[in-house]
This record gives structure tokens, sequence and C-alpha cells, in this order.
């Protein structure tokens, strides 16, 4: 996804996030509210109030690079059970189908067995 390394962390911050805030802002987030450091190529996840709008921090070697999704309609689904902790580790898969608009919490993975 946006071509960002497979062994990348997502980490979705806990709390709405003002969306007007911008690399800065948002880095004073990641460094200060999450105590985790940009820098680590990791990625961050934001959520606004209203779970319409979502943007997503990295660090790309040489600088930040910032993703904003509004959706005209919906909203994001936030993992329920992970609300109350200060960030919260996601899967790459989690984090897209959370932007897909997929609940996964409903998903089941089925068990696939290797053949013999």
């Amino acid at each position: 996804m946006f071509g960002i390394d497979t062994h990348r962390k997502v980490f979705l911050y806990s709390k709405p996030c003002d969306m007007r805030k911008g690399f800065n802002g948002l880095h004073g987030l990641v460094l200060n509210a999450m105590d985790m450091d940009v820098r680590c190529g990791d990625l961050f996840v934001f959520v606004s109030k209203d779970r319409n709008k979502a943007k997503i921090l990295y660090w790309d070697t040489d600088g930040l690079v910032l993703f904003y999704k509004r959706l005209e309609k919906g909203t994001f689904k936030r993992p329920t059970a992970r609300l109350d902790a200060p960030n919260s580790e996601l899967t790459k898969e989690e984090l897209f189908m959370i932007l897909r608009g997929i609940d996964f919490e409903k998903t089941k993975k089925r068990m696939r067995y290797l053949p013999h």
C-alpha cells in the first residue's frame, strides 16, 4: 500500500485528532502523546472526531510524508477493543480495511491448511 515497505508497523492514535494539524502538529503528537519517534519509519494513523477524515504520517528516509483521506459519506470504523490505549498497533490489513470501510471486527479469518 502506498509503496511502503512491508516491514513497517502501523500505529493508531487513540484520541480524535484535529485535522487542521499538519506535519509539525502530527509529528508532535507522535513524539509527546504517543511517546514514539516518527523517524523509525512506522506509519502513524490519525482519525478526526467525526471519523470521516484520516491522516497517515510516516518518515520516508529523508522527510515526512502525509496521506489524507476524507469520506464523502460514512465514517471510518475504529477498533473498539483499543479505544483506551494511548496508541494501538494495527496490521496493514486492518489499516486497509479501515480505509476501505470494512468492519474487520465482524470478519473472521478462515483457517488455511497446507497440503502435506
